[in-house]
């Protein structure tokens, strides 16, 4: 479908009204005519690099007999009932499950090391480096696989790159164990001494994706008005929708009303926020929602806004802090997240944490379901992402990081399968499967990536 007049949109066209720049979806109007659609932008890969602290409970060495993460046949003729997984198994088709490899970057290399595993593992995962141990200035790591990433790919793009979190992790100065905050603040590393900021309020993500006000003051000035983005550009969407065709206009409205909706659910926990009432977390912002799975909604409707608009083809998002006492009551159980991660190795406290893990794992499904629902070109943004989960660490009751957990969601424009689970070889370091992710991702000239000794098959039965 093209513009009626004949013309074609830009695929980096803007709505653009006081303080707001709406990026478009795509729309049949862009493709130009005679010239096929464009494959160019419509078969990038986006990317989503997920860690939550603490292992998990199926990485210790009963859990692993109980099946409590990975289940027990290799290949696609595999059960997820015993496992954390089961929430993903209308997803199966879309998850691939990577069990039995070592983070072994994450473990002390000297005496002065030992105890530092939580101030060592976030900065570890993404790098597969070795932190330098500091309390200074002087960090040094690796550069993260979402920055090598975005660094080829997410130039073409108006934001190259976006980090967000869930807890408090704008810490400063020493943590514990002779390691700055820093190492365990940050996932995305920019170079090995450049860690990347964070994100944890809605509102802050959402204005910096929709462009919601010029200056503090618009934005303030918008609020208490109640009036929303859209507001802004309102003419202009009228404009625009005059000059499409029915399929473009179902498709822009469908756009826009999410856009709108997810700036309704924000105004509301702020205005919950700011109504004087006790909150659960009475540190965090007022766009901040107490409720873990409210949160983590709000930020993977925001990933996925991201994606459909082409603001940004790159997220990583750390899901929790290591030491957090975080407690979910949705999980079923009311122990500390920390606290329950040091199960003592008996096993009513291992099946206790799983229930945590489980839980977590049941926040994944509302995002696969956000990209499949959401079409570009002949295929669907889960066909075109490549979604990571995982952890540095195993068995957190012994703070080790063998056994880690870590599996893969979508498509990757093919590359990936799923449906699969795949058990390496005692010892396989997992810089080996991220290795091999890389190179699917279009990262082929990468030779090796922190202690890899070569690619990793995930296809092997």
């Amino acid at each position: 479908m093209t513009f009626l007049t004949g013309r074609h949109i830009d695929r980096r066209s803007f709505l653009k009204g006081f303080g707001a720049t709406v990026a478009l979806p795509y729309l049949d109007a862009m493709m130009p005519s005679g010239r096929g659609i464009l494959q160019q932008d419509l078969g990038k890969t986006r990317l989503i690099a997920m860690e939550m602290s603490h292992g998990a409970a199926g990485c210790n060495v009963w859990g692993e007999t109980q099946n409590l993460w990975a289940p027990a046949a290799v290949g696609s003729d595999f059960d997820l009932t015993p496992t954390s997984l089961l929430p993903l198994e209308p997803y199966r088709d879309t998850l691939t499950i990577v069990s039995n490899t070592d983070v072994r970057m994450a473990e002390a290399f000297s005496a002065e090391e030992v105890g530092g595993d939580h101030f060592r593992s976030t900065a570890t995962f993404l790098t597969q480096a070795h932190p330098k141990q500091t309390e200074g200035s002087d960090v040094f790591v690796g550069t993260s696989l979402d920055q090598l990433f975005a660094q080829r790919f997410g130039q073409e793009t108006p934001i190259p790159s976006m980090q967000l979190c869930i807890e408090n992790i704008n810490q400063a100065g020493g943590c514990a164990y002779g390691y700055t905050c820093v190492y365990t603040d940050s996932l995305s590393w920019a170079s090995p001494t450049e860690p990347l900021p964070v994100i944890r309020d809605p509102r802050v993500a959402f204005e910096l994706l929709f462009g919601a006000g010029a200056t503090q003051e618009e934005r303030r000035e918008r609020r208490l008005a109640s009036r929303s983005v859209l507001d802004a550009i309102l003419g202009r969407i009228s404009e625009l929708e005059g000059n499409l065709g029915p399929g473009d206009r179902r498709r822009l409205d469908r756009y826009l009303t999410n856009v709108r909706e997810i700036e309704r659910r924000i105004a509301m926990v702020e205005a919950r926020n700011m109504s004087g009432e006790a909150r659960e977390l009475p540190e965090a912002p007022a766009g901040v929602p107490d409720s873990f799975r409210e949160h983590t909604e709000l930020m993977f409707d925001l990933q996925a806004l991201a994606f459909e608009s082409d603001m940004t083809r790159v997220f990583s998002f750390k899901l929790s802090r290591d030491s957090s006492g975080r407690v979910f009551p949705e999980s079923g159980s009311d122990l500390g997240f920390h606290p329950a991660s040091h199960h003592g190795a008996v096993e009513e406290g291992i099946l206790e944490f799983a229930k945590i893990n489980t839980y977590h794992v049941s926040t994944l499904p509302y995002l696969l379901e956000r990209l499949k629902g959401i079409q570009e070109g002949d295929g669907t943004l889960l066909d075109k992402t490549m979604i990571m989960y995982g952890s540095p660490m195993g068995d957190p009751n012994v703070h080790n990081h063998r056994r880690v957990p870590f599996l893969v969601m979508g498509g990757a424009n093919g590359k990936l399968k799923g449906n699969r689970h795949v058990r390496a070889p005692d010892g396989t370091p997992l810089a080996n499967v991220m290795l091999t992710l890389m190179h699917d991702l279009g990262l082929d000239d990468i030779e090796s990536f922190g202690d890899s000794t070569g690619e990793f098959d995930l296809q092997r039965a």
